[in-house]
């Protein structure tokens, strides 16, 4: 096949690092390929990228070897807006790719910018609309949206350009499951129809693997490999469910999709009679009572009656369909919105600072990060809140020695998310609320994310996780409590509330049924009845 993009000894060093983040690469990407990035946080996936688009050098400082080029354009010789009709990418925080008041007038911009037809600008607007399932939302506007759907929008703004190249930094990253397939449904579509190229950075590999041609294995220090996509897999941290439950298993070739792994185990057991609801246990005190709980922006009701009792030494992931209103629910208890009717009892409002037993950690961590340093961040919230607590001791728990004292601002979507965590849960709150804090993480990170939950929760505090990440509930939380429409639909044990789930469940669920909920759940079932 004819390549489209071609890298040639490709070294990036950022103006305030002292070492390359990419180091000697040479890679050809193949007409109408998908491939997928992958390695740990600060491994230089998004440099990659932007170095692709024209981002780097033209508008990232720093220092670049080699070369590289974009459907026989070099991409060192013409800027960023040069490129815009042949390669789009969708940035890893959307926040900071909308730049319109509407819905419809962000999706239309570039079209508009490359001086399209007005009847062709109409069309792709109707096309996207209709594919990323986001009709409802064309009048919106863009500061009301939640997170996911502000990346529904950003991956719409660029699909409308058609461009022979698309990459995507964490497209998954805020996407509830549903909205995920959506996306990577539409993008396999023009793949077909067009012989787009696909170029994605992602942590969360279980919906991709299977789509990908190859993968890039990028490693801290700069080098990289690249493998076809089901030897990578074969030994790469966050595999999904299913590839792990196969190298367990022996599965030879080991199944990178649902449909893959059911050649080995046959077909999903059919549900059983409806299992009766064991009670949510009460690990200790009741922190906070959420009691009837209605709240209205701009009008628009966003929570309604919304009845929750938060305990201490409990972990409770909230989930639901992006605009649910999860990150409503959680502002409210942080006490950043006012409810429009019912109450929010808890002793931990009281005083003058209240924010001193309350830890909130929105979902763009760069929002909260404002001075020049880690370690900085961690003292100002020490001084702010008037908690005790370690700075020393908190760089080391969150893995942060080494680039504590880098602007957080230089770091990767990761790593500043780590720098936010560290930050903001400093000496000891009592509740813990976190939105969507998977994300841009690896795997890695999101095994310490848990241990450091976990101890928390030990040590008597509540903790409320806002995520899609159906695993990391699986993996973490002791309850979960699913919204649709601003209303809570069920509130149980995270095995019960899961395995119930058509939607909101984890690949071992979806392969063994059941109870099943983990990769080791999974293993231990089929080992009894399999050969």
């Amino acid at each position: 096949m004819t390549s489209i993009a071609s890298v040639c000894g490709l070294s990036f060093t950022y103006a305030t690092a002292t070492s390359p983040v990419i180091r000697d690469l040479d890679l050809d990407v193949e007409e109408g390929e998908m491939l997928l990035l992958v390695g740990p946080s600060g491994a230089g996936k998004s440099t990659l990228l932007r170095c692709l688009n024209g981002l780097i050098p033209h508008f990232h400082g720093g220092t670049l070897r080699g070369s590289v080029s974009v459907a026989g354009i070099d991409t060192l010789s013409r800027q960023p807006r040069d490129l815009a009709s042949v390669v789009g990418l969708v940035f890893q925080d959307p926040e900071a790719q909308v730049v319109a008041a509407t819905v419809e007038d962000e999706i239309v911009f570039g079209l508009e910018n490359l001086g399209a037809d007005r009847g062709l600008i109409r069309r792709r607007l109707e096309e996207m609309l209709d594919a990323l399932n986001i009709v409802h939302l064309r009048r919106r506007k863009t500061e009301t949206l939640s997170g996911g759907e502000l990346q529904r929008v950003a991956i719409a703004g660029i699909l409308t350009m058609h461009p022979r190249i698309l990459l995507l930094d964490e497209p998954t990253s805020q996407l509830d499951p549903q909205s995920a397939e959506d996306m990577l449904r539409t993008v396999n579509d023009l793949r077909a129809d067009l012989g787009i190229t696909v170029i994605v950075a992602e942590h969360r590999l279980d919906r991709l693997v299977s789509h990908a041609d190859r993968v890039l294995e990028m490693c801290a220090g700069g080098s990289a490999a690249l493998l076809p996509t089901r030897s990578a897999i074969a030994g790469l941290p966050g595999a999904p469910a299913v590839s792990e439950i196969g190298v367990r298993m022996g599965w030879s070739p080991l199944p990178l999709s649902i449909v893959e792994a059911r050649r080995f185990v046959g077909r999903r057991p059919p549900p059983g009679a409806t299992r009766a609801r064991a009670p949510i246990a009460a690990p200790s005190e009741t922190l906070v009572e959420v009691d009837g709980l209605e709240v209205r922006i701009e009008g628009a009701p966003v929570l309604r009656g919304v009845s929750i009792a938060l305990r201490r030494g409990e972990v409770c992931a909230l989930m639901g369909r992006n605009a649910a209103g999860k990150t409503t629910l959680l502002r409210t208890l942080a006490g950043l919105v006012t409810p429009s009717a019912g109450e929010v009892r808890s002793e931990l409002a009281d005083g003058d600072a209240p924010y001193r037993r309350i830890a909130y950690v929105a979902q763009d961590p760069s929002s909260m990060l404002y001075k020049d340093s880690a370690t900085e961040e961690i003292r100002d919230v020490l001084r702010g809140t008037g908690r005790q607590g370690s700075v020393a001791a908190t760089l080391d728990e969150w893995r942060l020695n080494g680039i504590e004292t880098r602007n957080p601002r230089d770091l990767s979507v990761g790593e500043r998310q780590r720098v936010a965590l560290a930050a903001m849960l400093v000496g000891a709150p009592d509740l813990i609320l976190l939105d969507e804090p998977t994300r841009g993480m690896d795997a890695g990170t999101k095994d310490l994310l848990v241990a450091n939950l976990r101890r928390r929760a030990a040590a008597g505090a509540a903790v409320v996780i806002a995520s899609h990440d159906v695993e990391l509930a699986a993996r973490c939380s002791d309850r979960v409590v699913l919204l649709s429409d601003g209303e809570v639909v069920d509130d149980g044990p995270t095995r019960q509330v899961l395995t119930d789930s058509l939607i909101f469940t984890t690949q071992a669920n979806k392969l063994v049924g059941g109870d099943v909920l983990t990769v080791d759940d999974a293993v231990s079932r089929l080992a009894k009845v399999m050969p």
